[in-house]
């Protein structure tokens, strides 16, 4: 069982981190970076089975994650490095030339923990799909988990992968869906609506588990521990996890003006002040 307080902190330091890291270079995605916190802190601290002192590309043994939004990096790297994977310091590059943490994660510079280079919106399931496909071959019982934004559901790649995921009973793979309603171009119903999503996963033959708190750790844990019962039964697992874009810092939530804008120096005192430093700034 996850301490959940220790998890509290720990999401804490990781917004810290965000904010941070996208305010120092001016450049980034703190919205849904702040979103997705408690799901990542969750996913790699208290779920996912793996080992991040010995991090190996194929993975055998161990849980695999891909993000599939991959926009969303400064969540993603801060997590990473708090959990072992690389050095803290390390986030000070964020966005820098000629570093491994870019703006969308890459393979090509080798950083632990990354496995696919994200962030052209759609892919993320159908790479995870051909992993866990990979893993029921190699009778590798670990499981496959990946995170999708509600407006990446926009693209026709998504429906594809799920209907192969369905047909080939792929029921090693957990996806979870970030859905705050929000995008780049502003409300998801206004861009384009989803409709009754729960419904359309049904009929496309997953397993819907719904998590209405998607910025609460006990909620997400029990999700997550939800949809691993149902490993292993012939379908593949779906949750649709209900996040506010901005968690965390008041003047970034209940807007998507902050999907892709970095704070500046004031507005990074606002929001540093309204969390905690808990494990100390990189």
């Amino acid at each position: 069982m996850a301490d959940i307080l220790a998890l509290q902190k720990l999401s804490s330091q990781v917004r810290r981190d965000i904010v941070r890291m996208v305010h120092a270079v001016s450049s980034g995605h703190p919205g849904g970076s702040l979103g997705c916190t408690e799901y990542l802190v969750a996913l790699y601290n208290g779920v996912m089975k793996h080992d991040p002192k010995n991090f190996t590309m194929d993975g055998i043994g161990d849980d695999l994650f891909f993000l599939s939004n991959g926009h969303i990096s400064p969540v993603f790297y801060s997590v990473l490095a708090r959990c072992g994977y690389f050095p803290v310091e390390e986030l000070k590059t964020f966005r820098r030339l000629n570093t491994r943490l870019q703006g969308h994660p890459t393979t090509h510079d080798h950083l632990p923990g990354v496995r696919i280079a994200s962030g052209s919106l759609g892919q993320g399931m159908s790479v995870a799909i051909g992993a866990a496909l990979a893993k029921k071959l190699n009778k590798d019982t670990s499981i496959i988990y990946s995170l999708h934004g509600d407006g990446e559901l926009q693209e026709g790649q998504i429906w594809e992968a799920a209907m192969y995921a369905a047909a080939n009973k792929v029921d090693n793979y957990i996806a979870t869906i970030d859905y705050n309603g929000r995008q780049i171009d502003g409300d998801v119903e206004n861009v384009l609506s989803l409709g009754n999503l729960k419904a359309k996963w049904e009929a496309f033959g997953w397993h819907v588990i719904e998590t209405e708190k998607g910025n609460d750790l006990a909620s997400v844990i029990a999700g997550l521990n939800l949809a691993k019962t149902f490993i292993g039964k012939g379908k593949p697992i779906i949750i649709i996890m209900k996040t506010e874009m901005g968690a965390g810092v008041d003047f970034m939530m209940g807007t998507h003006k902050w999907h892709g804008s970095a704070p500046n120096n004031d507005q990074l005192a606002n929001a540093l002040g309204q969390l905690e430093e808990t494990l100390g700034d990189y």
